[in-house]
């Protein structure tokens, strides 16, 4: 019979790992893979230095995990590779995720063991979901974490994201995501743009200006095709002169000039005075050139209006993943009540038990505590913010998490989450996280 649900494809039950399936055969084997489980999803420290990271990914999550099944295709790969024996693949071809699924809103920030996603359902379903979650959480919330810094950095000036051809295709997608979520404007990715309603823009490369014999026939080429408002890349050749013609061309209206090499500071600041002399007031200057959110906020100084952002951005700055992991909290016994359970190495440990989470709040409503409560709920002291929604219910999502809307959504979220942070957030050198995480225990 044909999958005719919205989730039939693309299928994602492959993004998983050999070992998710044996595990699950094993369990299958043990009468213990339909015991109620909860898996939790968090990062037990930040990138070295970091003060808050930022989740990214979980409307893309969300849409994966509906389409987690396994086809015949999938099907037939794992019984021709001797993966699984049939008891499993019979288990499988009728996989459905049935649970619920909690967790931060995308484009909250998160501190070290903050409950990012909680997973409950059965072993068998949670079980062979951790290479997903994981992938597209650690991706999306180092992109998404990395791109905050840049937007608080950039005080109010518009960050382009601009590292496409720096990563893999469908990674460039994510990460362009992630990069507006975190309150950059706009993404230079075409793809991004369809799926997610993004604003996309972007001119002319070096190529363009060398295709023609000279630089003026180049630029008179643009502006004659798009507009005198364009922007125009000015330093081919030699900067000053660039500008020049690029002002007798477009007049008064030329939206703006590029600048992707040299000392950008020094450029900007004679650029705009040139600019300011040739009647151009209004002509904004934009920077691209291997920016991260160091060299953003050393060019504060500089009358820059924009930044393109490439390779920095979708490395994560410095931090490629999240580190984030994904381990089994608690689980029924055999009598069918729960259990905390937890990995107890001395350099991996972490707590058992179902989390809860809120940020605790002062009188001016400035976050002082990330507070998790183990196996209930914390102590709310009247003005603090339950941190974890409810996405997924009985195997039904939510509206509202994914698509464009979803994007909207979770940028709306990072902008308020960061705002009622402590001041310490805006300063790029190293430091402890932003707010403490404390515990409640049963």
């Amino acid at each position: 019979m044909t999958d005719t649900s919205p989730w039939a494809q693309p299928r994602t039950s492959l993004f998983t790992d050999h070992y998710e399936l044996t595990m699950l055969q094993a369990a299958l084997h043990s009468g213990a893979a339909h015991r109620r489980c909860v898996f939790e999803a968090f990062s037990r420290r930040l990138p070295d230095g970091r003060r808050y990271g930022v989740v990214g990914g979980t409307g893309r999550l969300l849409e994966g995990i509906m389409a987690f099944r396994f086809g015949e295709e999938e099907l037939s790969f794992l019984e021709r590779t001797k993966v699984v024996n049939r008891e499993t693949l019979d288990y499988l071809a009728g996989y459905r995720f049935s649970g619920n699924i909690y967790g931060y809103a995308e484009g909250e920030a998160y501190f070290p063991n903050s409950p990012i996603l909680i997973v409950e359902s059965t072993f068998a379903e949670a079980c062979i979901l951790e290479t997903y979650v994981l992938s597209v959480l650690n991706h999306d919330s180092a992109i998404a974490s990395a791109a905050s810094r840049m937007t608080t950095a950039a005080h109010g000036r518009p960050c382009i994201e601009m590292g496409s051809r720096r990563t893999h295709e469908e990674s460039a997608v994510a990460a362009a995501r992630a990069a507006v979520i975190a309150g950059f404007a706009s993404t230079s990715n075409l793809e991004a743009g369809l799926r997610f309603g993004i604003p996309t823009v972007g001119t002319a490369a070096h190529s363009f200006t060398l295709l023609h014999d000279t630089e003026r026939e180049a630029f008179e080429a643009q502006v004659a095709s798009m507009g005198a408002s364009t922007s125009l890349l000015v330093d081919t050749y030699d900067v000053e002169k660039a500008v020049r013609t690029a002002v007798e061309i477009a007049g008064d209206r030329l939206g703006a000039v590029r600048l992707d090499s040299g000392d950008l500071i020094e450029q900007a600041h004679w650029v705009r005075r040139l600019l300011d002399e040739l009647g151009n007031a209004n002509t904004r200057i934009m920077v691209t050139s291997d920016l991260d959110e160091y060299a953003i906020a050393a060019l504060q100084s500089a009358p820059v209006d924009a930044y393109g952002v490439g390779t920095a951005l979708v490395t994560g700055s410095g931090a490629p993943t999240a580190s984030m992991v994904y381990k089994l909290v608690s689980r029924t016994d055999d009598d069918g009540s729960f259990v905390s359970v937890a990995k107890a190495a001395k350099n991996k440990a972490s707590l058992g038990g179902r989390k809860y989470a809120l940020r605790r709040l002062d009188e001016h409503g400035r976050a002082t505590h990330e507070v998790v409560g183990i196996g209930r709920r914390p102590h709310d002291d009247g003005n603090d913010r339950p941190l974890l929604e409810h996405f997924i219910a009985d195997g039904e999502l939510k509206p509202g998490w994914t698509g464009p809307e979803g994007v909207t959504r979770a940028r709306e979220r990072h902008a308020a989450s960061i705002a009622e942070l402590p001041s310490s957030v805006q300063r790029m050198h190293r430091g402890e996280p932003a707010i403490p995480t404390v515990y409640e225990e049963n």
